[in-house]
């Protein structure tokens, strides 16, 4: 950002503080971007024959039950119990083993 500070400054001779300058930027729509670093060492092709392969086996698959929905229609299992869901009003809840 303080280059960018400093080429405004040279060029119409304004001098904006950073975070004033970096307000006026994003109204205009641009941002400051910095690149990531990267080792030297880099080898791209071995990188995409690791996310071919091997990505997907660490990955692993979507679990097809995730803990922590609840709506006003379906309730929540806690547990092996069922759980009301807050705002459903009066529910009764039974142990389901």
């Amino acid at each position: 950002m303080a280059r960018i500070a400093e080429v405004v400054r040279r060029h119409f001779k304004v001098d904006y503080t950073l975070a004033g300058l970096d307000l006026l930027l994003h109204r205009i729509g641009w941002s400051v971007q910095v690149p990531t670093r990267q080792a030297a060492e880099r080898d791209e092709v071995k990188i995409a024959e690791w996310k071919d392969e091997q990505w997907p086996v660490k990955k692993g698959r979507r679990p097809t039950w995730a803990p922590g929905y609840a709506s006003r229609t379906r309730q929540a299992r806690v547990r092996g119990r069922l759980r009301a869901a807050r705002g459903a009003g009066t529910v009764t809840l039974r142990w389901s083993g």
